[in-house]
């Protein structure tokens, strides 16, 4: 899940508590989870929204596979509606650049709008002259500050987060067989997301694998201390069994530490897909699995929130869409599941 630049991930681009000891996903203001399976434009209401002309933008805050993903998802859903989207954009992670493109998309008057903002405090002003004419926003995982469902906003959407942190830690104790020890290299920033993936990890192992110890914690805000942290993990715990580590990024440095150290034994599990972790993995090294999100159906998902708002149908705030375990064996099978394109040929052809 891209969704948060690493150079600005300590500063958190929403300011709210860490989730310890949940057992499901939840919102940033503490919203139930939906399943996105359960948000759909019925059949029923296709020839309404075609008759309506609606049109969509669609302003994203960074270009990526992850992105190319939820564009094609969002795509193919206004597609099937008849909605024409009348602008796609990518704002660079820059807040500014993200209220310009507002600016700009709002001059072709769209019924609808998906993003994700990118600052919660500079968001709120970007998107008032959208929600002041009706637009119907629907959110990827961050909020503006201040806004209320349903009044501000169609719905946020975005990863089953427990289930990610979750389905990390079973593919890690089946990589360890069950038993052994662990460290934990976790986001060291209050962001609902990436805490909430975290804390399922360590909720995971510590309730359901009694034979599996956490005996090394460290938080990380900087992706490039990520080998300096796992050296000095591995220093106090040459034998550790395994790392968990909060994202792709920082898994690399986590890699490039074992191989400094001549490891070949200690397994890792990361979240979000990425080519070298990956290659890692099917070459039969360090990396378990890799737990990604359905960035395809996030963007459907999005889309059919937006659409049913406009359609004055109650949607629910908070919308996550599931998650799956990418390992050497359905490798292929993960980028598509996820990404809605080919997996690396280097993936492939090992």
């Amino acid at each position: 899940m891209k969704h948060f630049p690493s150079q600005i991930a300590a500063a958190a681009l929403l300011s709210v508590v860490a989730f310890p000891s949940l057992a499901e996903t939840v919102g940033p203001n503490g919203e139930t989870a939906t399943p996105s399976t359960e948000v759909v434009v019925g059949d029923d209401h296709v020839s309404a929204v075609q008759d309506a002309s609606y049109t969509a933008a669609l302003l994203w805050h960074d270009q990526s596979d992850f992105v190319n993903a939820v564009t094609a998802g969002a795509s193919d859903e206004f597609e099937r509606l008849g909605i024409e989207v009348v602008a796609v954009t990518s704002a660079g992670f820059d807040a500014a650049k993200q209220r310009s493109d507002i600016e700009t998309a709002l001059t072709k008057e769209p019924n609808i709008i998906l993003a994700l903002p990118l600052d919660p405090v500079t968001s709120a002003a970007a998107f008032e002259e959208a929600k002041e004419a009706g637009v119907a926003l629907s959110f990827l995982s961050n909020l503006p500050a201040g806004y209320e469902h349903p009044a501000d906003y169609a719905a946020i959407v975005t990863d089953d987060l427990f289930q990610m942190g979750k389905q990390a830690a079973d593919a890690l104790a089946e990589a360890m067989g069950g038993s052994g020890t662990v460290g934990w290299i976790y986001h060291d920033a209050a962001y609902y997301v990436t805490n909430q993936r975290d804390n399922a990890f360590k909720t995971t192992i510590e309730n359901d694998y009694p034979n599996i110890s956490i005996v090394a914690e460290q938080g990380i805000s900087d992706p490039a201390r990520a080998e300096e942290i796992a050296n000095a993990m591995l220093l106090k715990n040459p034998d550790i069994g395994g790392i968990y580590v909060t994202w792709a990024g920082p898994a690399e440095g986590v890699l490039a530490a074992l191989r400094a150290n001549g490891n070949d034994t200690t397994k890792i599990v990361t979240l979000d897909l990425s080519e070298p972790v990956a290659l890692d993995m099917v070459r039969g090294g360090n990396v378990a699995a890799i737990v990604a999100d359905e960035a395809y159906e996030l963007g459907r998902a999005m889309a059919a929130s937006a659409v049913l708002d406009l359609l004055g149908e109650d949607v629910p705030p908070f919308v996550v869409a599931p998650a799956i375990t990418v390992t050497a064996d359905n490798v292929a099978e993960g980028w598509n599941t996820s990404l809605r394109i080919d997996a690396p040929k280097s993936l492939t052809s090992n």
